[in-house]
């Protein structure tokens, strides 16, 4: 019997889809060769961030397969454009999925995987072949929540840029009579899957389960924000018990499907860590890569926070005090390193501010002031952030800051916010992620000072710098790191740095927090309440990991450190555990039988169609 062709569909929102597609991918490639398949990864985000099953044969193919939530910040939406983005997929429907009917024609595809791209399942069913969905939760969902009630405003917040910020984006419902007809197309789309592999830290399928159904925000109580309890108890039931939707038959053919309809249960899907990340010379290999001093890499006497993305504000230490432990880093940041090309996520005509020159006559312990750019003759001089400014610190990885710029800019630039957009597909080569921005605010010395990290045996590693920075840094300058701190290369393999770490703090995605329940690493993470799909993270990081939420205003503050140290106080046994028995590869050989348990039986149930 011929071997098997596998389109699979991701889709671009955050690079947890692009992990844990790779990861499967990756398991389908390494299979016996009798069972091995063929293997087209088809998305809207980059190649190179599925280069782990590319190297072992998957073909890319970008393609434009789903629409976008629009994110100002890392936790916020802007309800209204995200809506209009949907509406403008919506008209281009029909027009893509001709491309992909006519695509999964020239390629002989036998089957389509999604993650959890509506369009590829709507495909399949239009070509005629079988297609499964593989994902904690679907689209149609998310984009219903955006009718809550709920008011994702800031709390009280002595930052008036904070205020300025959210007046340019006001947090508003759309209304149900508005979204319902766009989410039913989604709906639609993924009703003509034919296999749900449901993940871990899962929500409602409502494609699938007859209840419960849609609209989402029904689902979600709204004084506590969490979920209702019959949803929790239909969660909770074993899916045999769900009552499932007919399948929908093919198109014009008399043909039926000859397979029912189904949900699995499946492991998480993950990047494993490194075997050698859990040896002491495999740990001080990667800290060395990333330019922590050797006298930092015993976890004995150094614990490490990952910060998986930048915060937006948080205070600078004031001139007689330290809100870091006091210790010195030994990177540092070239005064006139730039980024190449325009951050990915920043609207190309949004400016960003240089340094006041009164800022120079100030001393900080913390943080070198570099001469600033002169932009009276050069506009364009103030479009590419440094990493390092009088004030500032670009971490990247993370989404730009609210704080608006404070030199004079055009109008336009003042009333435009800086939107970053999942999914994140810029070019390789200009690729620096998200622009993540922190900004130390001056504190009058008489101020408590907010805490980073929990005390000096603390560091901290800020992942996402691209090649072209490292090796500037690397060249030398004098604009220094806060203390403790490290920025991580661009390229750096997260599921070793997330192994290595002690604590890791972000938002909740899944990609990270499969990473942190697979490494057994406490997770402090700032919520994002109009994503529904965190209801299902919380819940998995409660059952099999350790989360401890980070009020936003703290977060923002950079009052990290006490909720640092209740996650590392909650998860030490297990981390210690963990680490023992990530010398031995224990877990790692059970993730991967796992894995080639769940490639064959993907296999075995697509070959049923082909007879």
């Amino acid at each position: 019997m011929p071997t098997l062709t596998f389109a699979y569909y991701c889709s671009g929102h955050g690079y947890g889809h692009a992990t844990r597609v790779s990861a499967l991918a990756g398991h389908l490639l390494r299979l016996p060769e009798v069972d091995r398949p063929t293997v087209h990864i088809v998305s809207s985000a980059p190649k190179h961030v599925f280069m782990d099953s590319i190297v072992l044969g998957a073909r890319y193919r970008n393609a434009n397969i789903d629409p976008v939530i629009v994110q100002p910040l890392a936790y916020r939406v802007d309800r209204q454009q995200s809506v209009a983005v949907l509406k403008s997929f919506l008209e281009m429907k029909d027009a893509i999925l001709e491309t992909e009917r006519k695509w999964l024609g020239e390629i002989h595809a036998d089957c389509v995987l999604s993650d959890a791209a509506f369009i590829g399942c709507l495909a399949a069913t239009a070509v005629g072949i079988p297609s499964i969905l593989i994902t904690n939760f679907t689209f149609d969902s998310v984009y219903s929540y955006l009718s809550t009630a709920f008011v994702d405003a800031p709390a009280d917040d002595p930052h008036t840029d904070h205020h300025h910020f959210n007046a340019l984006v006001p947090d508003i419902p759309v209304s149900l009579t508005e979204l319902e007809p766009l989410v039913e197309q989604i709906h639609g789309g993924y009703r003509c899957a034919d296999l749900l592999l449901r993940l871990p830290g899962y929500i409602p399928i409502p494609a699938f389960a007859v209840a419960p159904c849609l609209p989402s925000p029904a689902w979600v109580d709204l004084r506590t924000n969490r979920f209702q309890s019959y949803v929790l108890v239909s969660l909770d039931e074993p899916p045999s018990s769900a009552v499932l939707y007919a399948p929908i038959e093919y198109p014009g053919s008399s043909r039926r499907k000859p397979v029912r309809r189904q949900i699995i249960p499946v492991p998480l899907l993950v990047r494993s860590p490194s075997p050698s990340v859990y040896s002491i010379r495999g740990r001080s290999k990667l800290l060395s890569s990333i330019g922590v001093p050797s006298h930092l890499h015993d976890p004995n006497s150094t614990k490490i926070l990952v910060v998986s993305f930048g915060g937006q504000v948080f205070r600078r230490p004031s001139r007689s005090g330290s809100a870091t432990p006091s210790r010195r880093t030994s990177r540092q940041l070239s005064p006139a390193l730039e980024p190449l090309g325009s951050p990915p996520h920043f609207a190309k005509d949004v400016h960003f501010a240089t340094p006041p020159s009164s800022a120079k006559d100030h001393v900080f312990p913390h943080l070198h002031i570099p001469t600033p750019l002169d932009s009276s003759n050069d506009h364009s001089a103030t479009t590419s952030p440094r990493l390092a400014t009088a004030s500032h610190l670009w971490i990247p990885g993370a989404p730009p800051a609210s704080k608006p710029p404070t030199n004079p800019i055009s109008p336009r630039d003042v009333d435009v916010p800086a939107f970053q957009t999942i999914p994140p597909t810029p070019d390789q080569a200009d690729s620096t992620y998200d622009q993540a921005y922190f900004d130390f605010e001056e504190e009058c010395e008489t101020e408590e000072l907010p805490q980073l990290l929990p005390d000096a045996s603390w560091i901290a590693i800020v992942c996402g710098v691209s090649k072209e920075q490292w090796n500037a840094q690397a060249d030398g300058g004098d604009s220094d790191l806060p203390d403790g701190f490290f920025v991580a290369p661009r390229d750096v393999y997260m599921p070793d740095l997330t192994a290595a770490g002690d604590v890791l703090l972000g938002k909740l995605g899944y990609g990270t927090v499969a990473e942190c329940v697979d490494s057994c690493t406490p997770f402090v993470y700032v919520s994002r309440p109009l994503f529904i799909e965190e209801h299902g993270l919380r819940r998995l990081l409660d059952q099999d990991g350790v989360g401890v939420e980070l009020p936003r205003q703290s977060y923002e503050a950079g009052d990290w450190a006490s909720a640092i140290e209740a996650a590392w106080q909650r998860g030490k046994a297990a981390k210690d555990s963990k680490r023992r028995d990530g010398e031995t590869g224990s877990s790692l050989k059970k993730r991967e039988e796992e894995g080639s348990e769940l490639a064959t039986m993907v296999v075995r149930w697509a070959e049923k169609w082909t007879h």
